[in-house]
């Protein structure tokens, strides 16, 4: 028989979600609403007036050169971040189901890095490749590979997307773990028993059973890539090099342009439209790669 919880009083379930809710329309509903109403006005750079403007601000975005090779550059970045963590991730999820001896310190080791904030993941990455005092940046100069952040784009946004993925690789690792060991041993052992090998297992029985678990990840990780690697680009590269920067993702865009450059009705156009990607994204994942996992 099924038990049911009952309150006595019909305003404590509320009561108990309060806080949440204020959190929630304090910090995520409030300061939304407040950029989308500034990005229709064109204001001073001390806030002291501000004119509306309509649509103008949005009209200048996307007539804006450097702000479309910002597009392009995120697109780039968060489909490497995605791909490089969640690979690594599994890669790794799938050694540590097999370990029998040490595989609590192996697993606590491979979680680590999920603790380290993005700023430090930054400098971490940054002293090992920089170009000067780097030891990863003065090893490959022995074998003949100029490696330069500073001046090469392609280095500078291959190095950010390392660092990024590296500091994801825990978060998606402990998932995986989790979805491989609530996989019915009996299935696997099946396969081995008709002669399936390791390859086969993993790919006609692991890996679509393994499908909720992507799924939720790839939406966590377009997520992350978008909104909380600002830490990241902004320690290694601080979005250059070059102009347009070659690592000007469009969280550090909305940064630099509303904070150093105090063009504030741009900046929350810029976050505006942010938002609307990633719920765009996140809807299109929803309504068709869902399509194909199998719950």
């Amino acid at each position: 028989m099924e038990k049911r919880v009952v309150f006595r009083s019909a305003s404590l379930p509320y009561l108990l979600v309060l806080p949440q809710i204020a959190i929630t329309l304090i910090f995520f509903i409030w300061p939304a609403l407040q950029a989308i109403s500034s990005s229709f006005y064109r204001e001073d750079a001390f806030g002291l007036s501000r004119d509306f403007v309509w649509l103008q601000n949005f009209e200048r975005l996307f007539a804006d050169a450097a702000y479309l090779a910002s597009m392009q550059t995120t697109a780039v970045f968060s489909l490497g971040v995605a791909a490089l963590s969640m690979g690594v991730a599994l890669v790794f999820a799938t050694m540590a189901d097999h370990v029998i001896r040490g595989a609590t310190a192996y697993k606590t080791l491979l979680i680590w890095p999920y603790a380290v904030a993005p700023a430090v993941a930054g400098v971490l990455w940054l002293f090992m490749f920089a170009p000067t005092v780097g030891i990863v940046s003065f090893a490959l100069g022995q074998i003949g590979i100029d490696w330069n952040i500073r001046t090469d784009g392609d280095d500078a946004m291959l190095l950010v997307i390392v660092a990024a993925a590296w500091k994801q690789i825990s978060y998606n690792f402990l998932f995986f773990l989790a979805g491989l060991q609530s996989i019915p041993k009996s299935l696997i052992e099946a396969a081995a028993i008709d002669g399936a090998g390791p390859g086969k297992r993993f790919w006609t029985i692991v890996f679509p059973l393994l499908s909720p678990t992507t799924f939720f990840l790839l939406v966590i990780n377009v997520v992350y890539a978008f909104f909380d690697t600002f830490g990241i680009i902004h320690s290694i590269t601080d979005g250059g090099p070059g102009s347009p920067g070659a690592t000007n993702i469009l969280v550090f865009k909305v940064f630099s342009d509303g904070f150093i450059a105090l063009n504030l009705g741009s900046s929350a156009a810029q976050s505006v439209i942010l938002m609307a990607i990633v719920i765009t994204l996140t809807v299109v994942q929803f309504r068709y790669i869902e399509k194909k996992v199998h719950y």
